[in-house]
């Protein structure tokens, strides 16, 4: 289960830029995860809280401000009561121009006994450097994770970024 986590957390790894509610859509790749744990709630069979962090790339990049998604970093924690569960996380997008957007998301989760799964969910734009500095946005992601725990995940939504400031005449 805990290793199907960390492809949930690839989901959020949403983001991008540009003027006036533009959409959005591309695909997330994320990678078997770089911290992969989880503890059993000793409370009910099947009860687990986990967390992973996984690297990712984006083989269908997000065009945000006609500057493109590169890769990105998923952190995300899960709870699973058995096979189905709740997820939340964060994920950081570095943009091919270097600066970064960051998205939260929130979504559910459907595991199999294998470890292979699937999850969907909503994400939105939480914070972003240099061009994308004070961008808006949100959307939704479905995708599914294999059993070692890489994933892969479509993202769609819409975004707009803040009019340039005008510049003071000297």
């Amino acid at each position: 289960m805990r290793k199907t986590m960390a492809a949930f957390a690839m989901l959020a790894a949403l983001t991008s830029t540009a003027a006036a509610q533009t959409k959005i859509s591309g695909k997330l790749s994320c990678g078997k995860p770089d911290v992969n744990s989880s503890a059993e709630v000793p409370d009910a069979a099947g009860h687990m809280v986990m967390l992973t962090k996984a690297s990712c790339t984006w083989p269908t990049p997000l065009d945000v401000g006609g500057v493109k998604t590169k890769s990105a970093i998923d952190v995300a924690t899960a709870e699973a009561h058995g096979a189905s569960g709740t997820q939340h996380g964060y994920s950081v997008s570095t943009m091919d121009n270097g600066d970064k957007t960051t998205a939260s998301y929130t979504g559910t989760l459907q595991m199999n006994k294998d470890g292979s799964g699937t999850f969907k969910g909503t994400w939105k734009f939480t914070s972003g450097t240099g061009k994308f500095k004070g961008i808006k946005g949100s959307g939704t992601y479905t995708g599914s994770a294999t059993a070692d725990g890489s994933a892969t995940g479509d993202i769609e939504g819409e975004y707009t970024l803040p009019a340039p400031a005008a510049k003071k005449k000297s």
